[in-house]
């Protein structure tokens, strides 16, 4: 994943919780909305109510590594923002991963199969 592409700035994400659409899923929260430009743009989010830093961060390393295998998928054009839920601390990465593709799915974010 390339730096470029990634949402750093509170801004950004504030912008997503608020005018951008959402969709639930017990272990993460993906929002989304359209960019302006060519590129995809990610931001992660683990809240401290996880667990310490160790775990936070073993989370996010997950959730990166999800969307780097699915980023070919997903349409161009459009900030996601993957906010973990609690499930995702002892959650299985397979299931993890199927949530993903099923969140993205319905906020339309899949490309069309040709």
């Amino acid at each position: 994943m390339d730096r470029r592409f990634t949402l750093k700035k509170n801004s950004d994400f504030r912008r997503l919780y608020s005018k951008g659409k959402s969709a639930v899923d017990p272990y993460m929260v993906v929002y989304c909305r359209k960019n302006g430009t060519a590129a995809k743009r990610v931001g992660f989010t683990v809240s401290v109510k996880l667990g310490h830093a160790v775990v936070r961060n073993r989370v996010r390393r997950r959730l990166r590594e999800i969307y780097r295998l699915n980023a070919h998928l997903l349409k161009d054009g459009w900030d996601i923002v993957i906010v973990a839920r609690a499930r995702c601390v002892n959650g299985k990465y397979s299931r993890m991963n199927e949530a993903f593709l099923s969140l993205c799915d319905k906020l339309h974010l899949l490309k069309e199969v040709q």
